[in-house]
């Protein structure tokens, strides 16, 4: 079976376990590495960045009792994030994510149409890396600020509420369209609800028009890469065997040029890569690119693989 294949069929049947799980018992809790969004209903797990805003708000809350208690609730958040981020690496960006899927669903549908992809220039490119740090800074620092200043409750959860374009997109998939209409309730909720409308439209468009556009931003990238040098998964090249075809390069979602332009380091897991294999598959030079588990082989490049897939293709037109 080719790799896009398999990754497909894993995207779908994970989308369905955490989209819908929670209605047939799965319970995979709320420490995913993956933007199971906690505001569908019946969700079959959700995503950690949640749990580290309402965590932290909570400690800074607490009295000294109840932060005993959720001090170790965070922990054990903490620990369990850790781990599925070893064990998986960015297995959980590229593979598993029910966002990125709904990315993946919207390219698509551009290709269908036939559409052109939008294109970035590199220095654009190179800036827009920034903003993944910021908003993880922003994640952690207004709670922390609000706690302390006796700021409105719904900055607990910041970026959940104002920025995460899932918590008004996701829901669509279970028939909830309350997270689409303005809260009057407060001035803060309110203004969290415009902030969030406005960004979820504007990233439907982008995501539309550049391939996993969202994923430019997501601070759950940098959260997991935080963790690479410790997580057995590795990507790898071998730069001796390297033809400089740039074929990685040309299939890479995330228009990752680092790849194709390691010349000295075997390691080539860069901060942006989703692991989606996608340059693996497209590598003529045999055992070129590897995704390695300990020194176990999961995959490698290949001229004979690259051939089949082509002959397949020629089929298929």
């Amino acid at each position: 079976m080719m790799v896009t294949k398999l990754r497909l069929i894993t995207q779908h049947v994970m989308f369905f376990a955490l989209t819908y799980g929670g209605r047939f018992g799965i319970r995979f809790g709320h420490s995913l590495p993956c933007f199971s969004c906690p505001y569908v209903s019946g969700c079959g797990g959700s995503c950690y960045l949640m749990a580290l805003q309402g965590n932290w708000w909570g400690l800074q809350m607490s009295t000294t009792d109840m932060m005993t208690a959720m001090g170790l609730e965070s922990l054990a958040h903490l620990g369990i994030f850790i781990l599925l981020v070893i064990l998986l690496n960015k297995f959980w960006c590229g593979w598993i994510c029910p966002f990125g899927v709904v990315q993946d669903w919207l390219t698509y549908l551009r290709r269908r149409l036939a559409i052109h992809e939008a294109q970035f220039r590199w220095l654009t490119r190179d800036r827009l890396k920034t903003v993944k740090w910021i908003l993880l800074a922003y994640l952690l620092i207004v709670p922390l600020l609000i706690a302390h200043a006796g700021g409105h409750y719904d900055l607990h959860l910041p970026f959940c509420r104002s920025i995460c374009p899932a918590k008004p997109l996701m829901p669509l998939f279970v028939g909830n369209v309350r997270h689409l209409a303005l809260d009057f309730t407060n001035a803060v909720t309110l203004l969290f609800t415009i902030l969030s409308v406005t960004i979820a439209g504007g990233m439907l468009v982008g995501m539309f028009f550049k391939e996993r556009f969202f994923c430019l931003f997501c601070p759950m990238l940098v959260l997991i890469h935080i963790f690479r040098k410790i997580s057995p998964v590795r990507f790898e090249k071998n730069v001796d065997g390297c033809i400089g075809c740039g074929n990685c390069q040309c299939m890479c979602p995330m228009d990752i040029r680092a790849v194709h332009e390691q010349k000295t380091d075997k390691n080539v897991l860069s901060e942006d890569c989703l692991l989606c294999m996608n340059c693996t598959e497209a590598c003529p030079g045999d055992e070129v690119l590897s995704i390695r588990f300990f020194k176990w082989r999961l995959f490698a490049s290949s001229r004979n693989y690259v051939a089949r897939r082509f002959a397949q293709r020629q089929r298929l037109s």
